[in-house]
């Protein structure tokens, strides 16, 4: 029996022979063997030597095919695939158990009433590598990333079939391209769990692609990537100096865009400024759509901080919010440290979590060279310039040289924080605010005929390392 199901297979190719060119046919038919027919079922098995050359069939001749099944086997037959040889998976992402020869290969979104086709059996399992805290529920919304939002939700709830693809995402660091990028991923996944979404950054895909070529197997390396229906990749700005990496992500890039697969990428500088990037490459990424995340301001600071501490049952001043928003220059990530910061002081310590303790965590967690001045800054050059303790300054006597650094201080400290006179009287000697504003008042009117003086005041404000 099993001779006559070759002999009709035999037949199938000899039709498609005849409908496609000499070229064609070795390429993408030839290759074929027949496994296995099941009269009962009207299942017809075919083995193929790999997943792209399935994809080409499903996307190119499944017309040909149904017609070509129809005539010689009957109406109503179904055609399923099965690799030849198991395929090597990318290292790290796909965990794949075979004993052998047979393994089933993933089948892409269903062609609907082109081809009766389906697989043979389930798709192997593949880890996404998504992160599922990074959701677009806590991405809070605001006017630095609102665009980018809406399509990078729409791209999740119809992946392949929007215009923006590819989906190219820029901006710097700590300004939530991770996290949304992730949030596309995650939405994708619960959307269609049947999907092959994969979230990889650029330096492991290129040390994934540096190991296939060491173990030369760098066409199953491609292929399994050309096997993936949403492909994101972060931090590809690491690949400008990498043109045989860029030149793989090239073909893997065309073969999934051919094929409608979803695309997302991120790096921290638009295409043009990819450098040794080539022009086919930056042509892709170009259309689609481009969108730019800025860092976010102060109110969005504020609105992310306020659902971290909805979200985690954590209880912070507003006037402490308000600080860390205004000072943890626009990145989400150090807006996130500075409060697990103040968590970890306030429980190791036994202490309220209050200005005070917001302005000693910002001064260890924010880089120094970004970080902008605080009380303590201000106190400490202060009291350095005029060789005058803290514990003096802060003292109800009225010798000159004490009042002088209260008053410096308070001046300093008005011009380069955002405190408010209350809140710099409270933390300078716990005086009150009508005191911070005369004290200001005061430093000024002296600056403005005493150059000498002035020379003092410009020679601290250079210890701070402060732009004018």
């Amino acid at each position: 029996m099993k001779d006559s199901h070759q002999a009709l297979w035999d037949n199938c190719l000899k039709l498609i022979q005849a409908n496609v060119t000499e070229q064609q046919f070795k390429t993408w038919f030839a290759p074929l063997t027949l496994e296995s027919y099941s009269e009962d079922e009207h299942k017809l098995l075919v083995q193929v030597p790999s997943p792209y050359v399935y994809e080409y069939l499903e996307q190119y001749y499944a017309g040909l095919l149904s017609k070509v099944l129809a005539r010689v086997f009957g109406s109503g037959v179904t055609l399923t695939y099965r690799l030849m040889t198991v395929q090597s998976a990318a290292p790290g992402v796909v965990d794949v158990e075979s004993d052998g020869p047979g393994l089933d290969i993933a089948q892409p979104a269903p062609m609907g009433n082109k081809a009766p086709h389906t697989l043979d059996s389930v798709t192997p399992a593949l880890n996404p590598q998504l992160d599922s805290k990074k959701t677009f529920q806590n991405f809070i919304e605001g006017d630095s990333n609102k665009l980018s939002r809406t399509v990078g939700l729409s791209i999740a709830e119809h992946p392949g079939k929007t215009t923006f693809n590819p989906f190219f995402i820029y901006g710097p660091s700590g300004c939530g391209k991770t996290h949304l990028i992730n949030a596309i991923g995650v939405r994708c996944k619960e959307t269609y769990p049947q999907k092959r979404v994969l979230y990889v950054s650029a330096r492991l895909f290129q040390v994934q692609f540096t190991d296939s070529v060491r173990q030369n197997t760098t066409n199953d390396f491609i292929n399994f990537y050309q096997s993936i229906d949403v492909l994101i990749v972060d931090d590809i700005q690491e690949w400008m100096n990498s043109p045989k990496t860029l030149d793989t992500f090239f073909h893997i890039f065309d073969h999934l865009f051919r094929l409608g697969k979803q695309i997302v990428l991120a790096s921290d500088r638009p295409p043009v400024d990819l450098q040794g990037v080539k022009d086919r490459l930056l042509t892709r990424f170009a259309c689609g759509l481009i969108a730019e995340l800025e860092k976010p301001n102060t109110q969005l600071c504020i609105d992310i901080l306020n659902a971290k501490c909805r979200r985690d049952g954590l209880k912070i001043p507003a006037d402490v919010i308000d600080f860390i928003a205004q000072t943890a220059n626009g990145s989400v990530r150090d807006l996130e440290g500075v409060v697990n910061s103040l968590m970890a002081y306030s429980i190791v310590y036994n202490s309220n979590i209050d200005m005070h303790l917001a302005e000693r965590v910002i001064m260890r967690s924010v880089k120094i060279d970004d970080r902008p001045l605080t009380i303590d800054d201000i106190l400490e050059k202060v009291c350095h310039h005029y060789g005058v303790s803290q514990q003096s300054a802060f003292s109800k006597s009225r010798k000159r040289n004490y009042v002088q650094v209260r008053q410096v201080s308070m001046y300093l400290a008005q011009k380069h924080t955002k405190l408010s006179a209350a809140r710099i009287g409270l933390l300078i000697g716990n005086r009150d605010h009508s005191t911070v504003i005369h004290s200001c008042n005061t430093i000024e009117k002296r600056m403005k005929v005493d150059k000498s003086f002035l020379d003092e005041i410009n020679s601290i404000e250079n210890s701070f390392k402060l732009k004018k």
